[in-house]
């Protein structure tokens, strides 16, 4: 008995113009700034023909390979991994990787800016050192005395379960760059760094919580915070950013983590 075969349907081609039929037109308007050619920052709108599920970046990348290569942004995994391209869309902190164009209302213009309270390079681009130095004071790194161990600190569930969250941190900078209180003064250590001495405070296996504490009760740190939960709004790592700040704030009175 032959086995019954399946005649191949033959497929009519796609039309070649079907990727256009998916396409809408979006305006990009762009705070342009370049110290080389002028002192101030100005507006500029470019047009595209973008699918609205693809990103913001993806529209960035165009507008640069197509339209203008001068624009200047940062970016590098595209994946909402490395944090480079977090900027404000749409009056918004957010990683343009991980924006679609279609969540943002693209019938009206899309705003892209550099993100506030860091002084701007050019365009998009921010100089993040002050950001990365607040990062470094307060020892984002184990702190162990005695010899070395001879086999691997253990720790329960339980005990990793109290600075989980705060280990999802990606340095972009949305949450410090939404801080009001680090728009004002930028000597303020910001919601990332206090993000960062919570992950290693609350660690059962270090042994340098009292002198982050210390760092943090300076006067520019962990008591500056005004609990406005614009750091939690702008995490895209969903960092519940301000219950860690008010948990390090609890530490230092009660020296209890």
């Amino acid at each position: 008995m032959s086995t019954p075969t399946l005649e191949k349907q033959d497929q009519a081609p796609e039309p070649a113009d079907a990727t256009a039929a998916h396409t809408i037109t979006v305006t990009f308007r762009i705070r342009r700034f370049n110290p080389e050619v002028a002192a101030e920052s100005y507006w500029e709108d470019f047009q595209l023909d973008i699918d609205p599920k693809e990103r913001v970046l993806d529209g960035l990348h165009k507008i640069k390979w197509d339209h203008d290569g001068t624009l200047t942004f940062r970016r590098s995994c595209a994946h909402g991994i490395c944090g480079s391209d977090a900027m404000r869309i749409n009056g918004r902190n957010r990683l343009a990787c991980k924006t679609l164009i279609k969540d943002i209302n693209p019938e009206k213009p899309i705003t892209v800016e550099a993100i506030k309270g860091l002084t701007v390079l050019k365009d998009l681009v921010v100089d993040m050192d002050p950001f990365f130095q607040a990062y470094r004071d307060v020892m984002p790194f184990l702190i162990t005395t005695g010899n070395e161990p001879t086999r691997e600190r253990l720790q329960t569930a339980e005990d990793r379960e109290r600075f989980d969250d705060t280990t999802k941190c990606i340095l972009c900078a949305a949450c410090t760059s939404s801080c009001p209180v680090f728009w004002n003064d930028g000597q303020y250590f910001g919601p990332a760094a206090i993000v960062n001495a919570h992950r290693f405070i609350f660690d059962s296996r270090d042994e340098g919580g009292e002198q982050r504490l210390e760092i943090l009760n300076d006067r520019d740190g962990v008591w500056r915070c005004r609990t406005t939960f614009n750091c939690t709004d702008a995490c895209p790592r969903g960092i519940e950013v301000t219950k860690a700040i008010q948990e390090v704030k609890r530490a230092l009175i009660t020296r209890r983590f």
